[in-house]
């Protein structure tokens, strides 16, 4: 089966968040499938073109319309010895590689129009015809159209996907937008449609053969007003789906992971208990084996349950627990959080930075991970911090609701601890629990680390979902 995979990120070669964790990790767990031959597309950034280590080699050029514009279109690829995987980015200077930024530019929604129509011809470039086109977030949404408008003389039996790893994203743009920059068809003006602008996201999901998401429950919920931002009507007039994603086991990994000094596994766990010192003694906290160490490496932002932390802070504080939060965000809860540890020095560390060596040594030297979002499309902190024995503590939303089964102290099943209502009361509740189990119950709470641990969190079942979901577009 012949898959191409187009994306505004991926790691390592640019990533700002968790789409470029899954786009590092799913073309390949794809192309290890006997059969297929998979080629991921990206954008050539100018951190890639100018200071990368990666090596790439230019395979061609040509210029390509895009509405009244005439643009250039270079073919890069990475050099690999993976066969099966192949890499390739899109250079243009005035879009990609001349700017400091990957997105927040004034002209996004051209830039990402321009990405999408410019991979699908260096998929025809480079004559690679595929079985399945699959899309992820809106910054590809339009390669879906145009595949659709452009091309469905040339590539009949192609199937789309699109996937939407976060709705909240939908790349909107005034009316003149149709005519000025995507120059589609006038049959699919309604198609672009929404509210009187144009809506990339949408057209994408009207024109997909499947839409997919990145967890279970975001699917159902997004059918939902409170978690769809508006597209609700149009997601349950579509084919949806949801496939959880999974991580990278090779790159999180307690045994392997070279920003941890101390390493360890699910059969040998003293050395979380030399990861959790350490962690202590790097964050100015009270060296202390007595207290567990509660967690975040997040964006500080609203919707990630940050006002639910403050709002249970100082009552938190007064537990006998320390607290570790690492992120940057909105300036309130970046004051707030740092006058906390300010207040509390030696039980509360704060550190106002995104650096992923010290979110390794979290993930590995904490007992317990909060993550009590407002939404969660599927969620990968929780799933790392299990991988690295540390249980969660979460709100059964999207993603977290799938992937953190509630602990039954009866039955002993179960992943972590969750709260339903999005509340304060109700996560200082979970929390409690959480932490009672931690003094009460240190056995209990090693076994449960140690499950976590043991748990399979790899691409290799969510890669075998979507196989199916191909599987069963194409025998359509």
């Amino acid at each position: 089966m012949k898959i191409a995979m187009i994306a505004s990120e991926a790691a390592p070669y640019v990533k700002t968040g968790g789409l470029g964790d899954v786009m590092q990790a799913l073309p390949g767990e794809i192309a290890k499938q006997k059969g297929n031959e998979v080629v991921l597309i990206l954008p050539l950034y100018k951190k890639l073109k100018e200071g990368s280590t990666f090596e790439l080699e230019e395979l061609g050029n040509f210029t390509m319309d895009l509405a009244w514009r005439k643009s250039y279109v270079g073919i890069y690829r990475l050099k690999s010895r993976k066969k099966k995987l192949r890499v390739y980015f899109i250079d243009n200077n005035y879009y990609f590689g001349g700017r400091n930024t990957v997105y927040g530019d004034f002209d996004d929604g051209e830039r990402f129009a321009y990405f999408s129509k410019a991979a699908l011809a260096a998929l025809y470039y480079l004559d690679f015809k595929p079985d399945v086109l699959h899309c992820h977030d809106w910054q590809a949404a339009m390669a879906v159209v145009y595949s659709k408008a452009l091309y469905r003389s040339l590539w009949p039996e192609t199937k789309t996907v699109f996937t939407i790893h976060n709705v909240e994203y939908q790349g909107w743009a005034d009316a003149s937008f149709f005519d000025n920059t995507l120059a589609l068809p006038e049959e699919f003006r309604s198609t672009m449609t929404f509210d009187g602008a144009m809506n990339m996201m949408k057209g994408a999901i009207v024109s997909a053969d499947m839409v997919s998401t990145v967890s279970r429950t975001y699917a159902q919920e997004l059918c939902y007003p409170y978690y769809a931002h508006r597209l609700d009507d149009i997601l349950r007039s579509n084919r949806l789906c949801g496939i959880v994603n999974g991580i990278d086991t090779t790159v999180y990994d307690p045994e392997t992971d070279p920003a941890l000094k101390h390493h360890f596994s699910a059969s040998a766990m003293d050395g979380k208990k030399a990861c959790k010192l350490a962690l202590q003694q790097e964050m100015g906290l009270d060296i202390r084996s007595d207290a567990p160490i509660l967690a975040m490496v997040t964006r500080l932002a609203g919707h990630k349950g940050i006002d639910l932390l403050c709002y249970i802070s100082q009552r938190l504080v007064e537990k006998n627990i320390q607290l570790v939060i690492v992120g940057t965000g909105e300036k309130q809860y970046e004051y707030a959080l740092s006058l906390l540890a300010k207040e509390n020095p030696g039980k509360v560390a704060v550190r106002l930075a995104f650096d992923p060596a010290l979110a390794s040594r979290v993930y590995a030297g904490a007992d317990l991970y909060l993550m009590p979002s407002k939404s969660e499309p599927c969620g990968l902190s929780q799933l790392i911090a299990m991988r690295y024995g540390t249980v969660p503590v979460v709100a059964a939303t999207g993603g977290l609701k799938d992937t953190v089964a509630p602990y039954n102290p009866e039955s002993g099943e179960g992943r972590g601890f969750t709260f339903c209502s999005y509340n304060g009361e109700d996560f200082l509740d979970a929390v409690e629990r959480a932490v009672e189990m931690y003094h009460k119950d240190p056995e209990g709470f090693r076994a449960l680390s140690r499950r976590d641990m043991e748990a399979d969190f790899s691409w290799r079942l969510p890669a075998g979902e979507y196989m199916r979901l191909y599987e069963e577009l194409l025998a359509e």
